[in-house]
């Protein structure tokens, strides 16, 4: 059992709220890391075709990265909380 569980049992009731949080965070999480691959993709890229895939890639990358900042933020998630 790690922190998380034990975080999780002392909520009591707010457990399926706790649940909530993390799978948001771990989503923010996930989106900023693609975010970066993207970046680095981009950086990396050679020739027209390669950079005009890697700037669809980011944008796309950085929009969703956006959209999971925008639920953490409208759910209150507080990365103290957690």
């Amino acid at each position: 059992m790690g922190w998380l569980s034990g975080w999780r049992r002392q909520n009591g009731n707010g457990q399926e709220e706790g649940r909530e949080e993390w799978d948001v965070f771990t989503e923010v999480r996930k989106a900023h890391m693609e975010w970066e691959r993207a970046h680095l993709m981009f950086d990396e890229a050679v020739g027209q075709d390669q950079i005009d895939y890697a700037i669809f890639i980011l944008e796309a990358a950085e929009r969703k990265y956006q959209i999971h900042l925008k639920h953490a933020k409208r759910i209150g998630l507080n990365r103290d909380r957690l």
